[in-house]
C-alpha cells in the first residue's frame, strides 16, 4: 500500500495526509467553475457589440460635421479673394449641409463679411436614437478668415 509523503520527506498516515490547497490543486472541477468563462465571454460580446452600435449611430454626425467645418474653412477663404456676399456664400454653405444630410435651416447660418474680414458660424443639433436611449448632439463648427491686404 503506498503512503503519501510529506514536503519534509517523512511518511504520512491515510489520516495525516494534508487536505487539497491553493498550491496543490484538485484534480478535477466542480461542475459549477465550468461555465465562468463562458459567462465573461458572453458579457464581453454583449459590451463590445454595443460599442460597436453606439460607433455606427454617432460616428457619421461626427464625420458630417467635420466636412461641414472643411467646407466653410474653404468657403471663408474663397469668399475674401473672391469678394462673394452675404448670399452666396449661405447658399455654397446650405448645399454642403444638404448633401451631407444634416438638420440644419439656412437661417442658422451665421455670416459676417467685411472688407477683409469673413466669419461662418452654425449651430445645429443632431437627433441619435439607440433604441434604449434618446439624445441629440450639438455641433457649433465656424470658421473666419482675414484678407492679406
Amino acid at each position: 500500500m503506498f503512503l503519501p509523503v510529506s514536503p519534509d520527506g517523512e511518511r504520512l498516515r491515510r489520516d495525516d495526509a494534508p487536505a487539497t490547497s491553493a498550491a496543490h490543486p484538485a484534480p478535477f472541477r466542480s461542475r459549477r467553475q465550468r461555465g465562468e468563462g463562458k459567462i465573461k465571454t458572453i458579457l464581453f460580446l454583449l459590451f463590445f457589440a454595443s460599442v460597436i452600435f453606439i460607433g455606427f449611430r454617432t460616428v457619421p454626425a461626427y464625420v458630417a460635421e467635420y466636412q461641414l467645418a472643411d467646407k466653410m474653412q474653404e468657403s471663408a477663404r474663397f469668399a475674401v479673394v473672391t469678394r462673394q456676399n452675404e448670399d452666396q456664400i449661405r447658399e455654397s454653405i446650405y448645399k454642403v449641409i444638404q448633401d451631407l444630410e444634416i438638420p440644419a435651416k439656412k437661417e442658422d447660418i451665421k455670416i459676417t463679411n467685411t472688407n477683409n474680414l469673413v466669419t461662418i458660424a452654425i449651430d445645429y443639433s443632431v437627433p441619435v436614437d439607440l433604441w434604449f436611449y434618446q439624445t441629440e448632439m450639438h455641433f457649433s463648427p465656424s470658421s473666419a478668415n482675414k484678407s492679406l491686404f
